[in-house]
């Protein structure tokens, strides 16, 4: 069994007393089993799911991350999709980001099968795999669909939260910056108008593609004169805003969902009065009350030494040791 840090190393039995006759001296080696454990960080676009991986993956035993973002995982359009740059990684590993050729069709069970083959490698290195990203449906494949993951690990479910007012307006400013960083030259060099429109498949499906069709079918076209060419790009950058903060909030509602019916145990972490501060207090803001907190969660997640207990039919266990609960208060704030 594969422990990711050494003060994991020391292996603690449980005192479970069985109910019924003919079992003592019972052999529990096929019920007790220790399972590898799982960091998944969840949020909506633009909340700090990347910067609270990567804080993690830098405080944590030796770790490495595995992108869950649908629209990460292929080959380009880097600032459209919001790739972390290598600065932004701080030489952490990272898996299943910008692999994949840009016109296939990466699905959820092509996740499952990538993700599960990634976990695997980083954890033959004794290494803590943390799966990011806002792709929940990647998530809910993985964790509730696979009965292999089931049985072979153990999640840590964090959920980096802002306040929906507060994130559109954050959301809303990334989308200017990452005008200022190329967005329209980028798409520009994706976009071919000789070819038949298709935004239904692979890379161009992502928020920044299908909205700039207008305005660069004009350019292409050369009929409209500067001032039209102006509205459409400022329409489409409207429209850009608009339809990620729409993905914004079906992202809450999807991680609202799976909390409720999947039973899910997840550590909310509320990271609205970071994105409130400015400059210097938003790292001081960040660090205090969505790092550290995090931190604590995950260390005391690995410390946790109670194996998990596999279903059998016909016995009854009581666990009478105690349990180290990983279990945290909502954390009022947290950014990036």
């Amino acid at each position: 069994m594969r422990i990711l840090m050494s003060a994991c190393k020391q292996v603690v039995q449980p005192m479970v007393s069985f109910q019924g006759p003919g079992l003592t001296n019972i052999n529990m080696d096929p019920f007790l089993r220790r399972k590898d454990k799982v960091v998944i960080v969840m949020g909506a676009t633009g909340t700090g799911k990347s910067r609270l991986a990567i804080d993690l993956a830098r405080h944590n035993p030796p770790a490495e991350i595995i992108n869950s973002d649908k629209m990460q995982v292929y080959k380009g359009l880097d600032i459209v999709t919001n790739k972390v740059t290598e600065d932004e990684c701080k030489g952490i590993p990272h898996h299943l980001i910008g692999k994949v050729d840009p016109d296939s069709d990466f699905t959820a069970n092509d996740f499952k099968h990538h993700a599960s083959l990634a976990i695997e490698s980083i954890l033959e290195r004794d290494r803590l795999p943390i799966i990011a990203g806002g792709s929940n449906s990647y998530i809910e494949a993985l964790v509730d669909e696979h009965s292999e993951f089931r049985m072979k690990y153990e999640c840590c479910f964090l959920w980096v939260d802002v306040a929906i007012p507060v994130l559109h307006s954050f959301v809303s400013e990334r989308v200017d910056r990452m005008v200022k960083m190329g967005l329209v030259e980028e798409v520009r060099r994706m976009f071919d108008s000789t070819t038949e429109k298709e935004y239904t498949r692979g890379v161009r499906r992502a928020i920044g593609v299908p909205e700039m069709d207008e305005y660069l079918q004009g350019e292409a076209s050369d009929n409209n004169d500067d001032e039209t060419q102006e509205r459409l790009l400022q329409a489409a950058i409207s429209k850009i805003k608009e339809n990620t903060c729409i993905l914004a909030y079906r992202q809450l509602q999807k991680i609202r969902r799976l909390q409720a019916r999947r039973g899910w145990n997840m550590h909310r972490l509320d990271a609205t009065e970071a994105f409130l501060k400015h400059h210097a207090e938003t790292n001081q803001a960040w660090e205090k009350l969505v790092a550290r907190p995090a931190t604590r969660i995950v260390r005391q997640f690995l410390l946790d030494p109670i194996p998990s207990i596999l279903p059998t039919e016909n016995i009854t266990a009581t666990t009478t040791a105690p349990v180290l609960s990983t279990s945290m208060p909502t954390v009022t704030a947290a950014t990036r």
